[in-house]
């Protein structure tokens, strides 16, 4: 491994700063695309359990750097292992990002201005508030790869409308900002999403972490218990389609940049 790699690899790929009262995570691996790695899961798991555990921290921006803020999983990760097994590890990170963006007792305010995809979209959708830059734009992408959002959807159907599920989890088209609005998965497209995040920052302030931590659950009580109740039925189903014919084609035809044998 070169120098540059070994470096790159030891760099943090979730940067932690603590700004105006708030935990800012700053998903730091461009080169991949901020995919869910195996060290961006770790990283991001623990800066959320350092901000749930500092007092002085009254809630959480999540942002990126590069032009997308996730892209989901990290394929070229997944086929370098067994398909099965590394399926399942994936699922149950992606189960406890999840659920601790739900669970952890602060807000979660998410700061886009670039590409979402397959479980980045699972991860806008646990945030409390989004604020997305209008040239943003989003996509459900795992039905072009042979799968679905499983465990995604634990998340996303609560929010988005179910016209607009219908449509997005199938078809796979990429939408704006303007649209992920007004299906309800995102809180606001602006022109300035830093601006509009301290905005919105300000005011949560404004609520104690008393207030805060109480209307949360409130809000999120009941996606935590359908968590809870499927998500390990939906983290088998997702698992137990990768290595099949379809799903391998996917993969293989997306690493290789060309048509799947069924898009031809």
């Amino acid at each position: 491994m070169s120098d540059a790699a070994t470096s790159a690899e030891a760099a943090p790929y979730v940067r932690y700063e603590v700004r105006d009262g708030f935990a800012v995570l700053t998903l730091d691996s461009p080169h991949n695309r901020n995919a869910l790695s195996s060290k961006l899961v770790t990283e991001l798991l623990q800066g959320l359990e350092r901000a749930a555990a500092d007092p002085a921290v009254r809630g959480v921006v999540l942002t990126h750097t590069g032009n997308t803020f996730c892209a989901g999983a990290d394929l070229r990760e997944a086929v370098a292992a067994d398909p099965a097994e590394a399926a399942g590890i994936r699922t149950q990170w992606m189960v406890r990002v999840l659920r601790d963006i739900l669970d952890l007792p602060k807000p979660v305010v998410a700061q886009i201005d670039g590409n979402v995809r397959a479980g980045g979209m699972g991860i806008v959708a646990a945030c409390d508030l989004v604020v997305a830059g209008r040239g943003s734009s989003f996509a459900l992408t795992e039905a072009r790869l042979g799968l679905a959002p499983f465990v995604i959807s634990l998340t996303l159907l609560p929010r988005m409308t179910s016209r607009a599920a219908a449509r997005y989890f199938q078809t796979g088209e990429t939408f704006d900002a303007a649209e992920a609005e007004h299906i309800g998965l995102i809180t606001v497209a602006a022109d300035d999403p830093a601006a509009e995040v301290a905005r919105l920052c300000a005011a949560l302030r404004k609520s104690s972490p008393q207030g805060l931590a109480e209307s949360k659950r409130l809000v999120n009580a009941a996606t935590l218990a359908e968590v809870d109740r499927n998500a390990e039925t939906l983290a088998k189903r997702s698992g137990s389609f990768f290595g099949t014919a379809e799903v391998i084609e996917g993969m293989t035809a997306f690493l290789q940049k060309r048509p799947p044998s069924w898009a031809e």
